[in-house]
């Protein structure tokens, strides 16, 4: 496995995300075009009372919230094709991903990283099969700094190869004599990137599940 780095375009759609996340989408219940803001405009002045009629201020500040409407909500138009257009170039490229899972392919293996803790002396991957059973477990030795790798070569502690499928991937760091538990990231290819309708984040979506871009430590 090739030791992970950290790609650029990382950084351009991380700030993307996370102004698209901090604009706050208009609630369909709430939104209304610009014709049905006119109509309705027109249609409290063909109703106003003569002897006290509208405030034109008033008319003047909801001519310019109009305004603000249409400028947010292009924004957002704009900010989701320019999210789109940066994860297009990801598809068909693998990138590294918290995710507790891994897929493995008929003869294939899973291939994986860790960020050990301060003064960890050793790194336990165990790999458990849909049932929970122990298929393999394997040390690594942590690097000093950034990532540690680690491959799973797809075969079973008796060294026979393990079947297709879904497995779940545990690491655990030995510090001061001590075990905890670390998280693991797990690589995958990216197949499609969506946009999420709540959050108005980026997803992408790989053979391993799906993530959000932000979550998204390396392109591989």
């Amino acid at each position: 496995m090739t030791t992970p780095t950290v790609n650029p375009l990382l950084s351009s759609n991380s700030s993307a995300g996370s102004a698209a996340s901090s604009s706050s989408p208009i609630p369909a219940n709430m939104q209304i075009s610009e014709a049905g803001f006119l109509q309705l405009i027109s249609t409290q002045l063909q109703n106003q009372d003569p002897l006290n009629p509208t405030d034109p201020s008033e008319f003047l500040s909801q001519i310019e919230g109009l305004s603000e409407v249409s400028s947010l909500q292009g924004m957002q138009t704009t900010l989701q094709a320019q999210q789109l257009t940066s994860g297009a170039a990801l598809l068909g490229q693998n990138v590294l991903a918290p995710s507790t899972t891994a897929t493995l392919a008929s003869g294939g293996s899973v291939n994986g990283a860790v960020q050990a803790p301060t003064g960890a002396t050793n790194l336990t991957v165990s790999i458990a099969s849909a049932s929970g059973a122990t298929v393999s477990s394997f040390q690594v030795t942590p690097q000093s700094s950034g990532l540690t790798p680690f491959t799973w070569n797809g075969t079973t502690s008796t060294g026979a190869a393990a079947p297709a499928g879904t497995y779940t991937v545990s690491v655990s760091a030995t510090v001061a004599g001590s075990s905890q538990s670390v998280s693991p990231y797990i690589e995958s290819q990216v197949q499609s990137v969506t946009i999420d309708p709540t959050t108005q984040a980026l997803d992408v979506n790989t053979n391993n599940g799906s993530v959000p871009l932000s979550s998204v430590v390396s392109i591989l």
